[in-house]
This record gives C-alpha cells, sequence and structure tokens, in this order.
C-alpha cells in the first residue's frame, strides 16, 4: 500500500489518498467537490513488511497465456473485516486473478499477501489463511451433509466435533441425515459455506454466491455473508447480481480486459462519474404531454414521459423543491418514485468509458 499527497488544482486543497501500484482511484475534493482521477506508478515493488490493516494484498500481478495478458499489472487491498465486491464482464481476467490469489496458478509477475503470508514463500501458511466457495459446488451425492463436512475436517487436520455447530451455523440443522445428491442448489451453497469455515478461516473469496438460486436462498445467502463478517471475516466476493454487491460491500473494484479500471466505494464512483438520481411522478391528468411550466422548474436536468408518469432526472438537492413546484401549480401527483444510481449503472459507465479511452 502507498500513500499520497496530492492537491486538488481547483481550490488547492491538500488530499491524503492510498492505493497500490498501477491502481487507478476516483476522487472527490471534500472542500470544493471537483472531481478527478489518480493512477499510482506502476512498478511492481511491495513492501517485505507486510499491511496489517490488510487481509490481501495483491500488487503487479501480470498473467499470459500464450500472447494474452488475461491479467495486466494488477494491483488493489482488501481491509480486515472488509466486504469488498470483485466485478467485470465475463473474460476480464476475475477468474484468473481469484486462481492466482489461491495459489492455483502462478503468475508470471506480482506479489501476493493473504493474512500477511506471502503466497508463494509461505503457500501453506497463505492457503490456510482462505476459504473459497466456486462457482458451482460438487460433493459426494451418497454422503449427508454430516459425512460431508467430517470428510473435510480429516482431510484439513480439524476436529470433526465442530460439524453439526458448522451446519446449525449455515441453517442445514433440519437436513443432517439427508443426501446431498438430494440438496436443492441454495442448501449446496449453505453447505459449500460450511465446508469453507472449517477451521476457522479469517478471509473468504466467494465466486457468484448466489447465481441460480431463487430470492429465497439469496436472501440466505446473503444473510450467511453478512453474518461471518459480524464475526470477523474478510470477504471478497464477485456476482453478477449487482444488487446484491451495492447492499453488501464496502468498496468494490471492477476489472476490465485484464486492468482494474476503478475501485472505491460505490458512493464514490457515482459522484465521480455524476450519474444523477430519477423521479417517477403519476400524474393522469397530463396524458403524456409535459407543460412548459414544469419544462422550466429549476433543477431539472431532463424530462420524459411514459403513459402516465413524467421521468425526471434531476440534481439530488432539487427533488423536493421540484415535486412541491409541481403541486403548487396545481398538478394532482398521485405517486412519486425516487430511483437512486445503481452499481449497474456505474458499472455500465465505467466498462462503456474504458472501451471507448482504448480503442
Amino acid at each position: 500500500m502507498v500513500q499520497k499527497n496530492i492537491m486538488c488544482p481547483k481550490c488547492k486543497n491538500k488530499i491524503t489518498i492510498d492505493g497500490n501500484p498501477g491502481e487507478k482511484i476516483f476522487i472527490t475534493c471534500p472542500k470544493c467537490d471537483t472531481k478527478g482521477k489518480f493512477t499510482f506508478p506502476g512498478s511492481t515493488i511491495i513492501s517485505d513488511k507486510p499491511d496489517d490493516s490488510s487481509a490481501l494484498e495483491i500488487a503487479g500481478v501480470t498473467k499470459t497465456f500464450k500472447d494474452v495478458k488475461a491479467v495486466d499489472n494488477v494491483s488493489f487491498s482488501v481491509k480486515k473485516g472488509e466486504i469488498f465486491g470483485f466485478l467485470g464482464p465475463n473474460g476480464a481476467g476475475k477468474t484468473t486473478t481469484i486462481k492466482a490469489i489461491l495459489g492455483l496458478l502462478h503468475a508470471d509477475s506480482g506479489k501476493i499477501r493473504i493474512n500477511g503470508y506471502d503466497i508463494k514463500e509461505n503457500e501453506i501458511e497463505a492457503k490456510r489463511s482462505i476459504g473459497y466457495l466456486p462457482e458451482r459446488v460438487s460433493f459426494y451425492e451418497n454422503l449427508n451433509p454430516v459425512q460431508t463436512l467430517q470428510f473435510f475436517c480429516e482431510l484439513q487436520g480439524v476436529d470433526k466435533s465442530v460439524v453439526k455447530e458448522l451446519l446449525d451455523e449455515v441453517g442445514l440443522s433440519s437436513a443432517l441425515n439427508r443426501k446431498v445428491g438430494g440438496f436443492s442448489k441454495g442448501m449446496l451453497q449453505l453447505l459449500g459455506i460450511a465446508q469453507t469455515m472449517i477451521g476457522e478461516i479469517p478471509v473468504y473469496i466467494f465466486d457468484e454466491p448466489m447465481g441460480g438460486l431463487d430470492p429465497r436462498w439469496v436472501k440466505v445467502v446473503r444473510g450467511m455473508i453478512l453474518k461471518l463478517n459480524q464475526q470477523g471475516a474478510t470477504i471478497m466476493f464477485s456476482s453478477h447480481i449487482l444488487s446484491e454487491v451495492q447492499n453488501l460491500c464496502d468498496r468494490v473494484v471492477i476489472i476490465n480486459k485484464g486492468k482494474i479500471i476503478a475501485k472505491d466505494t460505490v458512493e464514490n464512483l457515482n459522484n465521480y462519474l455524476k450519474i444523477k438520481p430519477r423521479l417517477e411522478l403519476t400524474i393522469p391528468e397530463l396524458n403524456g404531454k409535459i407543460p412548459q411550466k414544469i419544462r422550466e422548474i429549476e433543477g431539472i436536468i431532463t424530462i420524459d414521459t411514459k403513459d402516465d408518469k413524467i421521468l425526471i432526472t434531476c440534481e439530488p438537492s432539487a427533488r423536493i423543491n421540484i415535486i412541491s413546484e409541481i403541486k403548487n401549480q396545481g398538478f394532482d401527483v398521485k405517486d412519486v418514485k425516487t430511483f437512486e444510481p445503481s452499481l449497474e449503472e456505474v458499472f455500465m459507465k465505467l466498462i462503456t468509458k474504458d472501451e471507448e479511452e482504448n480503442q
């Protein structure tokens, strides 16, 4: 982790930022609200001393397959106790990065530390510090969940007495005698989470933990992720369900074509991209037509109609005034809905922006 002092070009306010070599971060000046970005120098050097505040440190990691750079100088860190989202389109480099973190493949260059242990120099300790839930879990179908976890305890040298407690922890205590072959996908995911918890693991990587689950099981898995985090675990997960990432994650990193293109909180990324909130007002009497006096209300950026609704993009601070002004003009507003900028919008805008800049 590198710390840097920079100066706002507008108000000259000094801002302290931190990041990894090669990492691009988005900045909003706390004094004048000026937006900008800064890329740390792309050195692959990482300090010989582990960062005590980080559960995962990835610095300058590159992996090439034949002539294709699947991962290109990737750097980011995950703080202890954080829920961290790892996002990117298909083929962006997520899987390669995760495999490098897990020690399933060796990077061409760069450093990876898990809970302070270098994955190359202290491979056993590093791997003992991390639990991994793949997108598709697979277990022996003729075993029940107790037998399944006892098998993994034996492999890891952990006392089997923890098994029933783990199954109770993930909500599978009512299925102790059922064969795993009859489990639903949601139950298999919970069993997978229980398996990763064997040995009091401090760091977890979940790859698409909610993929293909119905809403009930999504809620259960979400609850387990939060529970693990509340118990002190650090969690990094990738998902295509961006609303879940937005609800759960403290920060997100977005990778595209093997390079990190953004890393920050969703709110800060949204502020940098200047994505505005939207209002949906139901006003049947307008019949799809927008009077000029509504168009002229201060704070409205764009306005459109759909059936008996008007759709408004506006400044966040203008929402209450816009609704009040429309009512004061005598219009009967039957319903009001507010839509905050979503992670999906941020994700799509950043990917599109990156594609345009690198054409």
